[in-house]
């Protein structure tokens, strides 16, 4: 089997499907992207770049997908040139977000389409709207949001099929594409996450040590954003660190923005909520250690005696379910995407997003009474591996490329 994966920064989700797929006797993998990537066994991979820039004075609501257009204008070229080689994929593995795919039945109406669904905008349901404090823009703000989709839709008409990570995030896809829909995980490894009763970690350099027992608060994000609940958790410390004078508050992520809008000019979110509650707190037991490497990182997950995990109406983190497979208490908020993986009271605890009352209530309570919770940690793990990378996920991804390339699904009734 002949396979092309395109993924502007591969491997992206295709980390390990890819490879598995490379060490399996006579098949051949290629892979398209922009940007740099590790190497892969047996993984082929295949820069391109895009030519050409957005038409100086566009339309506001054409750019986006002006700009997937130049992109999916540069996979295609690079996918004419792999066709010149005489390179004819059987299946294409594309994530359409950026417009890279939007080409690529063109280049090879023979073969067959494998989109992965991240998320489908709205403005209603998710994400748009859902928080009161950051108002979207009638008209035109509304408008932005469904041309947003446009490439996307674009691609899962061309497809043969579709990939989801989560029920949730399928149910977003407008109804005429969910016949043709699977729900399968990227997969968490949870031989390697998982819990450690001898895990130590060092949180500043005047050699803090913490350990699985110690009052540790724990909140994980790529970037300290409004999306992921950044603002709702500083205003619950105060309260959690003021009741709890043993315990820690460590804060994992950047500074950037991945999701939603950008801070007003030269200030970051991050700076933004701290300061707000600044005053009230002893920033002597508030650690934000920035990006850190990802041992690093298991490591705190393990002394985490709260894990808190806020989101919008949005995609869920893989950081989620990788806290609750190395065993965390995760305090999660009673949003859509949470509440697939959480039952509250049963493997985690579900709260109101927008309260820091409640949440600060929930990380205080999980503090002062560890063994109250030790059953729920523990069946927190065994909810993370029914999305086992090597057991689960993985046979099932590669299981759908076979049956994709091999035209071998029905659609759904």
């Amino acid at each position: 089997m002949r396979v092309l994966f395109v993924h502007q920064n591969f491997p992206g989700q295709y980390r390990h499907v890819a490879p598995a797929l490379a060490a399996r006797p006579g098949h051949a993998v290629v892979a398209l992207g922009i940007n740099p990537a590790p190497p892969l066994p047996g993984v082929r991979h295949l820069r391109y770049a895009v030519e050409g820039r957005s038409t100086p004075g566009i339309h506001r609501l054409a750019q986006d997908f002006e700009t997937k257009v130049l992109r999916g204008e540069a996979a295609a070229r690079a996918a004419l040139r792999l066709r010149e080689e005489g390179f004819a994929p059987d299946v294409i593995c594309g994530h359409p977000g950026w417009g890279e795919t939007l080409f690529l039945k063109d280049v090879w109406p023979e073969a067959r389409f494998l989109s992965f669904v991240e998320f489908s905008y709205g403005a209603r349901g998710a994400d748009v709207g859902f928080d009161p404090e950051f108002p979207v823009r009638a008209g035109e703000g509304l408008f932005a949001v469904r041309v947003r989709n446009a490439a996307a839709y674009l691609a899962f008409e061309a497809s043969d099929w579709l990939v989801s990570p989560t029920a949730w995030q399928a149910s977003r896809v407008p109804a005429p594409f969910r016949p043709r829909l699977s729900v399968i995980h990227d997969g968490i490894d949870t031989d390697l996450v998982r819990p450690d009763p001898r895990a130590r970690i060092t949180l500043d350099r005047t050699g803090t040590s913490c350990a699985p027992g110690d009052e540790v608060v724990t909140f994980v994000n790529r970037n300290l954003e409004p999306y992921r609940g950044y603002h709702s958790f500083m205003r619950a410390l105060p309260e959690i660190l003021r009741r709890r004078p043993q315990a820690r508050a460590v804060l994992v992520g950047g500074s950037d923005v991945s999701y939603g809008a950008k801070p007003p000019a030269g200030r970051t979110w991050k700076d933004i909520f701290l300061d707000e509650v600044r005053a009230d707190l002893d920033l002597s037991r508030v650690h934000f250690v920035g990006r850190i490497p990802y041992g690093t990182y298991l490591n705190l997950l393990q002394v985490s005696a709260a894990h808190v995990y806020l989101t919008y109406p949005f995609v869920l983190s893989w950081s989620m379910l990788e806290a609750m497979a190395a065993g965390c208490l995760v305090i999660g908020s009673a949003t859509p995407p949470v509440e697939e993986v959480i039952r509250d009271g049963e493997n985690g605890v579900l709260v109101d997003f927008f309260s820091p009352a409640a949440i600060a209530e929930a990380v205080v309570r999980a503090l002062a009474e560890p063994e109250a919770f030790r059953a729920m940690r523990a069946a927190a793990r065994r909810s993370a591996e029914g999305y086992d990378l090597a057991r689960v996920c993985l046979p099932r991804h590669l299981r759908l490329i076979e049956e994709v390339a091999a035209g071998a699904l029905q659609p759904a009734a």
